[in-house]
C-alpha cells in the first residue's frame, strides 16, 4: 500500500484551506471550499482501492479474488452530490448578499459584524 494518494489528499486539503483563509472575495472562498472538499474524493478512493481488485458484482470471479469495496464508491458519489449541492447553495447566498449589500468582500460587510 502506498501513501501517495493520502499525501495528495492532504496537499489538496491544505491548498483549499490556504485559499479559504487568504480569500478576500466570497465567490473565491466558495471555490476554495469546493477544492477543500474534493480532497475527500481522493481520500475515499485511496481507502477503497485494492490492487488487482475486481468489481464485486461479477458472478464468474473466483471467490478468493480481491474485490473493491462498493460502499466506498457509493460514499464518493454521495460526497460529489452533496458537494455540488452545498456549492450551489453557497453561491446562491453570495448572489443574494451581492444584491442586498452591493459587495462580496467580507471585510466591507459592516452590517454583518457583531
Amino acid at each position: 500500500m502506498t501513501v501517495l494518494p493520502y499525501l495528495v489528499a492532504c496537499w489538496i486539503f491544505l491548498v483549499g484551506c490556504y485559499g479559504l483563509v487568504t480569500s478576500h472575495d466570497l465567490i473565491h472562498a466558495v471555490g476554495c471550499l469546493a477544492v477543500t472538499q474534493s480532497s475527500t474524493y481522493v481520500l475515499l478512493l485511496a481507502v477503497g482501492y485494492r490492487r488487482d481488485g475486481t468489481a464485486p458484482v461479477f458472478s464468474d470471479a473466483p471467490t478468493d479474488a480481491p474485490v473493491v469495496d462498493p460502499v466506498v464508491q457509493a460514499l464518493a458519489l454521495t460526497d460529489i452530490v452533496v458537494g455540488a449541492t452545498v456549492t450551489a447553495l453557497l453561491l446562491a447566498l453570495v448572489i443574494q448578499l451581492r444584491k442586498r449589500h452591493g459587495t462580496v468582500d467580507p471585510d466591507s460587510l459592516s452590517e454583518l459584524k457583531g
